[in-house]
Parts: structure tokens; sequence; C-alpha cells
């Protein structure tokens, strides 16, 4: 087998496939691609995606009273999402606050991340990677500490890098 290079794209079992892509398309701007088997599945693309790539997002219904899985058990965590600057962080904090789905931020030193849970409690990741110039030692360390989001975007932000 060869290497993977990428990921391709995430399918998600949701209780309502349509409700579940207006979330995506409100909260992160997806673009749907296509609607199959009644509306019972739905693809979605980042608008900034590779074009030649389908779908990044599927979702397929498995119906209203479907369970959501006990947290703590196996199985996905959280997907994440990569935004190309940290501007791009800030206004995904902004538009997941107004739709009630944020629902955390970290420093990881590497990355700066939002947390926020889609309509049926999937969680997911919003994150901007840090130039690995300034990953220093958290390069080989597993860090959490706490995201001062304005503080970075003074810092990182192309402002701050036109005038430095």
């Amino acid at each position: 087998m060869s290497a993977v290079i990428r990921l391709n794209h995430a399918v998600l079992y949701v209780r309502d496939a349509g409700a579940s892509a207006d979330f995506y398309r409100d909260a992160f701007g997806f673009i749907e691609v296509s609607r199959e088997f009644g509306g019972h599945a739905v693809f979605l693309r980042s608008p900034s995606s590779d074009t030649d790539n389908h779908h990044d997002l599927g979702l397929f219904s498995v119906g209203p009273s479907a369970p959501r899985p006990p947290r703590g058990s196996t199985g996905l965590y959280h997907l994440a999402w990569e935004v190309a600057t940290i501007e791009d962080l800030a206004a995904a904090a902004e538009r997941l606050s107004g739709v009630g789905a944020l629902t955390g931020a970290s420093d990881h030193g590497v990355s700066k991340s939002l947390y926020g849970r889609d309509p049926d409690g999937i969680e997911f990741e919003v994150m901007w990677r840090v130039p690995r110039e300034d990953w220093g030692e958290d390069e080989t360390r597993g860090v959490v500490r706490t995201l001062d989001l304005a503080a970075d975007v003074r810092r990182y932000g192309t402002k701050a890098g036109a005038a430095g």
C-alpha cells in the first residue's frame, strides 16, 4: 500500500442530513454539492477546497430518534478543520459563537484551536497552524494552554506581518 497523502473527506451519520447541512453551511460556509436518496444523504465542499475534490463532508440521515454515542466511548472524537490565517480563526470564533456551536478554545503551541459541536453533538475543531519556526519546544510536546486569540491575531495577523 502506498502512503496516504491526506484525508479526502469525512462522512457522518446524523439525525437529519438537511438540518446538519444547514448547520455546516452556516457555521463553515460549506457549499452543497448534491442531495441524494431523497435528501437522506447530503454532500458538501468547503469553498476553499480543491475543486477536483467532489466533497469534503458527507452527511447521512439515520433518523430523529438515533441515539448519540456516550461520551468516552470508542469511536470518532472530533474532526479538525484547518483555516489558512489567524484572522480566519478569529472569524470562525465569531461565526461559531453566533450559531451557538462554540464550546471551547485552546493554544496547543503548534496550533491555535476552537472547539464546537454540531446539532447532533458531533464534536469538531477549527484550527490554525502556527508557523513552524515558532513551534519551539512544543514541536515534541502535546500542550494545552489558554487561547488568547486577540493577542495571536496581533502577533500573527497579516497587518502584524506587514509591519515586521
